[in-house]
């Protein structure tokens, strides 16, 4: 296969069908994704059957088991994106909006319409379900999509691609509007980041590898995070009864999450009353512990086994681990433990536990994260969650989209003028 031809050939296509989609009525976008999710339900032995042989082939590779997790799909798991279609489906389609109209001395009246951004690649590595919430959220904000999955989710990828096609031939739409890359050749990806005359933005979804050669490479804007570091801080003022449920879902609902808690901070004043039972929930559940040199003494008094406790490096403080490991650090208040956060923290997802206004307020306003959170798991930090329906990606960048990025995410605003025959004098 000549790849840089295949590539060119996409992208014409989907410039052609982006523009067919930024006309095309709501009904018609809410009639193919409506007829995606039935053709999920409808094809859901299938679906499985052929994450199955991925699967068979990544444990055969060595794949390793945060990636495992990720590319696993269960009867759950394609119902939930069923679900996540519809919901798409039911969302207000932002495409054509008209905001912030306001009359000028001149007579004209001046505002912002929103509008697709044309054509997104995206690229991104196992989870499968990524096909079809990137299918859904581009096709209801009116833009094609490029779609180059992991060779890890190959089977799985086409099988969910051949449910979008379908959905789109019933409602209507143009074929080439979502299209799946089908060859696992590399150089593809390099000539997607490298057509901006075709594609308008990327969106790299996979580890901090991918994300770097992404951001190093495109001639595309990209809309990415890089690292997924995120800190719990237990504050002087928590509710005792609410530490340990938190820290537990944040950390062990599952590792190999962006949204997953890698790092925990405790105030001074009341680590001794609460670090020993997180400490024993977090051993219980296999957890290993890097702990700065306090944290470490006060949890060898409560009895941690010597296996789950292993002193903190500095690189611990930044890293994320998917896996059963966290960083614990007890700092001497609010004041250190933002201070330790926007030094550390990758800028994707924060919490505060607290029954204090005044540092919870604080805490929202100071930390410099895409999403930051009162008395809430780090897990909620999700677009399904988040009533998007499903989610493209996280961004942790400031410009155009910060945070889980939906419909509005893929859009951006033109400026629009109605006049009444007003010239400019």
């Amino acid at each position: 296969m000549d790849i840089q031809n295949y590539m060119q050939t996409l992208g014409r296509q989907a410039r052609a069908a982006s523009r067919l989609l930024a006309a095309a009525s709501s009904e018609a976008k809410n009639t193919a994704l409506l007829a995606m999710a039935a053709d999920i339900r409808a094809r859901a032995a299938t679906l499985l059957a052929a994450n199955a042989q991925d699967l068979e082939a990544a444990r055969r590779s060595g794949l390793e088991p945060s990636m495992i997790d990720r590319l696993t799909l269960t009867e759950k798991g394609v119902e939930a994106i069923a679900i996540g279609l519809e919901q798409v489906a039911a969302l207000p389609d932002p495409v054509g909006e008209i905001t912030d109209v306001k009359r000028r001395p001149s007579g004209i009246q001046v505002g912002k319409m929103r509008v697709p951004l044309g054509v997104i690649g995206i690229i991104y590595e196992a989870r499968p379900n990524v096909t079809a919430d990137a299918a859904a959220l581009c096709l209801k904000s009116g833009n094609a999509a490029i779609l180059r999955g992991g060779s890890e989710a190959l089977h799985c990828n086409q099988a969910i691609a051949e449910c979008v096609r379908n959905g789109l031939a019933a409602a209507g739409l143009p074929e080439h509007a979502v299209q799946v890359v089908d060859t696992t050749d590399r150089a593809a990806v390099g000539a997607l980041i490298t057509m901006p005359e075709f594609v308008d933005v990327i969106v790299p979804r996979g580890g901090k590898g991918l994300i770097e050669r992404i951001s190093r490479e495109s001639r595309v804007p990209v809309i990415k995070h890089l690292d997924g570091n995120c800190h719990v801080y237990v504050d002087d003022e928590a509710d005792p009864a609410r530490i340990v449920p938190i820290v537990e879902n944040s950390k062990t609902q599952r590792y190999g999450t962006c949204n997953t808690a890698e790092s925990l901070l405790v105030s001074r004043t009341v680590a001794d009353l609460c670090l020993p039972a997180i400490g024993t929930m977090l051993a219980g559940k296999g957890v290993e512990m890097r702990a700065c040199p306090e944290s470490l003494a006060l949890l060898t008094e409560a009895g941690i086994a010597a296996d789950k406790l292993v002193a903190a490096t500095e690189q611990d403080w930044s890293e994320e681990y998917l896996g059963p490991i966290i960083a614990v650090k007890i700092v001497a208040g609010l004041d250190e433990a933002i201070e330790h956060i926007n030094t550390y923290s990758s800028g994707h997802t924060e919490s505060i536990l607290t029954e204090n206004y005044t540092n919870a307020m604080r805490f929202l306003r100071e930390v410099d994260s895409a999403s930051v959170m009162v008395n809430a798991s780090t897990r909620f930090a999700d677009g399904f969650e988040y009533g998007l329906g499903a989610e493209i990606g996280i961004s942790t960048d400031k410009i155009h989209a910060r945070g889980p990025v939906g419909l509005e995410g893929l859009t951006s605003q033109k400026w629009i003028v109605f006049g009444n025959g007003e010239i400019r004098r």
